[in-house]
């Protein structure tokens, strides 16, 4: 199942604004998302894909691109 269309919706809900992001490309780098915004992106994502994902999930470096997030969702699917 493709994720991205839902990373990018709950990623636009963060950023509020309508963002298409490269595949490879750092959100936090280019400022789409900092520490604080990590927070409801996580939220937003655990709604959106119906996971549980744990605050010792709660890093950058495993959200830090679309397809970072996606490769993360695909382990919390199994």
């Amino acid at each position: 199942m493709d994720k991205k269309p839902g990373i990018l919706k709950v990623l636009q809900a963060v950023a509020e604004k309508p963002i298409t992001p490269a595949q490879d490309e750092s959100l936090f780098t280019s400022g789409l998302l900092d520490s604080f915004a990590l927070t409801d992106f996580v939220t937003g994502l655990e709604k959106e894909f119906q996971v549980s994902i744990p605050d010792s999930d709660f890093s950058a470096r495993k959200f830090d691109t679309i397809a970072k997030v996606e490769q993360y969702l695909d382990t919390k699917a199994k």
